[in-house]
């Protein structure tokens, strides 16, 4: 699906639909529940490298529309590689803040925003590099942390107050969206073959 046009969508923050969002909830219970430190980090290395791969210079620019995925907000179809990639970036470095601040027993202020962590419209190539550091600084901070089960726990605007062992676990999922997210940004900048050529 592509436009070249401004789609009318959702604004950000806007959330899931209420079904959906039962459904997330459900279903990632039981991916922490099932996993650990070591099996989180490795899914969201996993995940990073699969991003690595489907990054083109030519195309990362290009904003496509895309069908929405389960977990994606509607404002959040209309990106490019390069704003998916920001998203992540700005959400990795919220995510090590988070972490850091529940591991060191202290409270992070203000409230998470999905809102808040909308990409910018004017990135360039340079966000290549500083998504790669915000993927680093992350798993650094998570290393470093002698227990990731904090009796802290820091409000996520979908999923309630998680400690983070649990924040960790939500960085593999989310990463596991925005890479599908990708693909299929990838493909809606492939040329559309003919139908006299199939």
């Amino acid at each position: 699906m592509n436009t070249e046009t401004e789609p009318k969508l959702a604004p950000p923050g806007a959330g899931l639909p209420a079904l959906e969002l039962l459904i997330a909830r459900a279903l990632f219970r039981v991916r922490r529940w099932t996993g650990d430190r070591e099996s989180f980090t490795t899914k969201f290395q996993e995940e990073r490298g699969r991003i690595r791969q489907l990054i083109d210079d030519k195309t990362a620019a290009r904003r496509v529309l895309i069908r929405r995925l389960p977990g994606l907000e509607d404002g959040s179809r209309y990106w490019s590689v390069w704003m998916t990639l920001d998203h992540l970036r700005i959400v990795h470095n919220s995510m090590r803040d988070v972490i850091r601040a529940l591991t060191s027993g202290v409270m992070p202020t203000g409230t998470a925003s999905t809102a808040a962590v909308t990409p910018s419209l004017n990135v360039t190539g340079a966000v290549v590099a500083e998504y790669e550091k915000s993927c680093d600084e992350l798993l650094v901070t998570v290393a470093a942390a002698h227990n990731l089960q904090t009796p802290l726990r820091y409000a996520h605007p979908w999923f309630g107050p998680l400690d983070a062992a649990v924040w960790h676990a939500l960085a593999a999922t989310h990463i596991r969206i925005h890479r599908k997210q990708i693909e299929r940004i990838v493909a809606g900048c492939q040329p559309k073959v003919a139908e006299s050529a199939r």
